[in-house]
C-alpha cells in the first residue's frame, strides 16, 4: 500500500511539534489530519506543494506550511513537493512558465542578453512579468490538477491490486 511506502521517510509527528524552528506555530500542529497519510491528504499536499513550487517567490516552504494547516492536508509531503523547484530545476522551469504566458498573451517572446547581475534581473523583470506570472499560474494550476488526479489513480489502483492480492491470498487458503 502507499501508505507504506510514504511513512519510511516521515519523521514523527512529536518530533516535528517539538522543533525550536516550528514552535511559533503551537498548538495548530495538534491537528492529527497534518500527519495523516491517506490519498485525500496526500493527494492535496502533493498538489498544494505543487502549485506553491511555481510561485516565484521566497519563502515557498512557509506558505506551503501554512496551506496544509490550512486546508487540513499533510504538512510534511507538501512542503516536501516545493522542492520540485529547487536551484537546478528553477530556470528551466522558470523559462517554461515564461513561454506558456507569451504564448497565452499573444507576445513574442523577448530575447535579451543574460548578465548574471542583480542589476539585469530588475530591469529585464519590468519587460516580462506580465507573461512570466501568467505562466506561473497556468503551469501551477496544470500541474496540481494534474498531479491531485495521478495521484488519486494510483492509490486506487494501488488498493484494488492489494485486494486482489488479498482474495486470491484466501481462495488459494480455501483451497489448501
Amino acid at each position: 500500500m502507499p501508505r507504506k511506502f510514504i511513512q519510511r521517510f516521515f519523521p514523527e509527528p512529536a518530533t516535528l511539534r517539538n522543533r525550536r524552528e516550528l514552535r511559533f506555530l503551537g498548538t495548530l500542529l495538534d491537528d492529527p489530519f497534518l500527519f495523516h497519510l491517506n490519498r485525500h491528504s496526500v493527494a492535496g499536499a502533493c498538489a498544494l506543494g505543487l502549485f506553491v513550487a511555481f510561485i516565484p517567490v521566497p519563502g515557498q516552504m512557509l506558505i506551503a506550511a501554512l496551506l496544509a494547516i490550512l486546508l487540513r492536508v499533510n504538512l510534511v509531503l507538501s512542503v516536501a513537493m516545493v522542492w520540485t523547484t529547487n536551484p537546478l530545476t528553477m530556470p528551466p522551469i522558470f523559462y517554461f512558465c515564461y513561454r506558456v504566458g507569451s504564448w497565452v498573451m499573444d507576445k513574442h517572446p523577448e530575447r535579451m542578453p543574460f548578465t548574471l547581475t542583480l542589476e539585469w534581473f530588475w530591469q529585464e523583470l519590468g519587460v516580462i512579468w506580465q507573461p512570466f506570472l501568467l505562466g506561473c499560474f497556468i503551469v501551477g494550476i496544470s500541474i496540481s490538477a494534474l498531479a491531485y488526479l495521478m495521484v488519486n489513480l494510483l492509490w486506487r489502483l494501488s488498493v484494488i491490486r492489494a485486494m486482489r492480492r488479498r482474495r486470491k491470498r484466501r481462495t488459494q487458503n480455501k483451497k489448501n
